[in-house]
C-alpha cells in the first residue's frame, strides 16, 4: 500500500466507540497515512463496525474501483468482509510493515430498474412483496422465458453474498473466484398454474437475468440492495447483470474466503 496514502474512515457516530476509532486514526497517521475528511480524496476507504458498516462504506463511496477498501470489525463474532479487529492494532501494524496483506477482488452485480435507475450490489439484490400477498414475476434468462414465479420474493446474490441471505434460503456457498450470480426463491408456490425450478440456480457472469412484474396490484415491491431498502412504485422490469465491476479489498495473507467461511459457520 506504499503508493496509497490517503485514508478515509467510514463509521457510525457512536459516542461510545469514538475513542477506539480515534486510536485507529492516530495509528494510521503514525504509520504515515494522511487521513482525509472526504472519501473522494481517498485511495483507501476503511469501514469500521462490521460487515454492515463495510457495505455502507462501499455503497456511500460509490463502489469505487480505483481505491482499496478495508474492513475493521468491532464485533465479537467473526466477520466475512473485515480482516481486522478494532482492538488488534498490533496485527494492523505488522501487516503494514511486513507487507502482510494482499488485494482481493470481489465481483459486483449491476441492477437496472425499468431502464432508468441503476444500482450496484456487493452482497445481493432481493425483491419482496410489500403487502401480505404473493408476488408474481416472470423470470427471463437472456431471451428465454425460464419460469413464472409466485411467492414471497427472489434473491440474487454475488459469490461473496452467497453466505448471507442466500445461505439462509439453503442456497450454495460459492467461491468468489467463480464469476457468477446465484438466484434463489423465497417461499415459492408451486401448483398447476405456477411452476418453478424449486431450487437455487447459478448463472455465469455473461448472462442477463430479467424479472418482469405483471401490473396486478402488487407492483410496489420492496427492493433490497445489500443492507438498504428501496421502494419504487409501478416497477415492471428489473435487469440484473455482472458487467465486470469489482471492488478491491485488503485481505490478510493466509486468510482466504474459505478460512472465513470455516471460522464463521463451522
Amino acid at each position: 500500500m506504499e503508493s496509497r496514502r490517503n485514508m478515509f474512515f467510514s463509521y457510525k457516530k457512536d459516542p461510545e466507540k469514538l475513542p477506539d476509532i480515534q486510536k485507529l486514526i492516530t495509528l494510521a497517521e503514525e504509520q504515515g497515512f494522511v487521513v482525509v475528511d472526504d472519501y473522494k480524496e481517498a485511495n483507501i476507504i476503511v469501514g469500521v463496525g462490521g460487515d454492515g458498516a463495510f457495505l455502507q462504506a462501499v455503497r456511500k463511496s460509490g463502489f469505487r474501483d480505483d481505491c482499496l477498501y478495508v474492513g475493521v470489525t468491532d464485533e465479537v463474532e467473526a466477520s466475512l468482509y473485515c480482516d481486522f479487529h478494532i482492538h488488534d492494532t498490533e496485527k494492523m501494524i505488522e501487516a503494514i510493515q511486513t507487507a502482510g496483506v494482499e488485494v482481493r477482488r470481489y465481483p459486483v452485480i449491476d441492477v437496472h430498474i425499468d431502464g432508468e435507475s441503476h444500482f450496484k450490489c456487493l452482497n445481493e439484490l432481493s425483491v419482496r412483496s410489500s403487502i401480505i400477498k404473493t408476488l408474481v414475476m416472470d423470470v427471463h434468462i437472456d431471451d428465454l422465458h425460464f419460469e413464472t414465479f409466485r411467492g414471497d420474493g427472489i434473491v440474487v446474490s454475488t459469490p461473496t453474498g452467497s453466505t448471507a441471505y442466500n445461505r439462509s434460503l439453503n442456497g450454495a456457498v460459492v467461491d468468489p473466484r467463480i464469476p457468477c450470480m446465484q438466484v434463489n426463491e423465497m417461499a415459492s408456490l408451486n401448483n398447476n398454474q405456477f411452476r418453478t425450478l424449486g431450487s437455487s440456480f447459478i448463472l455465469h457472469s455473461d448472462r442477463k437475468l430479467t424479472l418482469s412484474i405483471p401490473q396486478d396490484g402488487n407492483n410496489y415491491p420492496v427492493i433490497g440492495l445489500d443492507n438498504e431498502a428501496l421502494s419504487i412504485q409501478n416497477i415492471q422490469n428489473i435487469e440484473v447483470e455482472m458487467t465486470g465491476s469489482i471492488i478491491k479489498t485488503v485481505k490478510l495473507k493466509n486468510n482466504s474466503f474459505w478460512h472465513k467461511v470455516q471460522r464463521t459457520f463451522l
